[in-house]
């Protein structure tokens, strides 16, 4: 398979796979020419390890649609004291964390698992920007049944995939991959990580979920590790 990553405004999107296509058509993505990105905002809970208490957030995202880039930028914890950057950003990924927006409290070193993780986010958030399957020809495409697809970007140790599961009405109910970095104590380990979406309504014309969760799986048992829902989604 093909690995295609190079600047989105020189490269045309190869023709797409028919699944890929129909999946496109029933989120009802239009692929328009003038379409750039979408922006969203959401609200819910997160932790870091099974463990931990959940804290809550409220995030605004955008989400390329021209290329494997996002922007995702929450507030965390009791009055939202914790602001959270997860990024990628002209292919180079940026994770950190600050207090009152200001005193640093860490920060994730850029390296090829770093960048792969968030690519990997990228693929499985294409729920949220169906557009980007029409418009965006980084992405690689695999129809493995009648109920799933695997979508992959980037090459070398960065390249990620995720297996998308479909419903009946053929919409992403499920975003998996058993090789997703984990930052961990040790370093970045890779996990099975899985993201489920529902709660789909027609809003601009598609069909979005508006309520989501994200698991990881730790020595076989799973664990909820971010849970939330859509207050607002627009496209431009």
């Amino acid at each position: 398979m093909e690995t295609r990553l190079s600047d989105p405004s020189t490269q045309a999107v190869p023709p797409l796979p028919g699944a890929a296509s129909v999946l496109a058509q029933r989120l009802g993505a239009t692929g328009g020419p003038w379409l750039s990105g979408v922006s969203l905002a959401q609200s819910g809970t997160m932790r870091g390890s099974p463990g931990a208490r959940p804290l809550r957030f409220s995030a605004a995202q955008s989400i390329d649609l021209r290329r494997c880039a996002f922007s995702w930028r929450a507030n965390v914890g009791p009055l939202g004291c914790v602001s959270v950057v997860d990024a990628l950003e002209g292919s180079e990924p940026r994770l950190d964390l600050r207090l009152l927006r200001v005193i640093p409290l860490g920060s994730a070193t850029a390296s090829p698992a770093l960048t792969k993780g968030e690519i990997m986010r990228y693929l499985a958030e294409l729920a949220w920007a169906p557009d980007a399957i029409l418009l965006n020809p980084e992405l690689d495409w695999q129809e493995l049944d009648g109920r799933s697809l695997r979508v992959g970007a980037g090459q070398g140790a960065a390249r990620g995939e995720v297996t998308l599961r479909l419903d009946a009405q053929g919409r992403i109910v499920e975003a998996r991959a058993e090789d997703r970095p984990r930052e961990e104590e040790e370093g970045f380990v890779e996990r099975p990580w899985r993201g489920r979406f529902g709660d789909y309504r027609q809003h601009e014309g598609r069909w979005i979920p508006f309520a989501a969760e994200v698991d990881w799986v730790i020595e076989g048992r799973p664990f909820t590790t971010w849970s939330g829902v859509l207050r607002s989604w627009e496209i431009a």
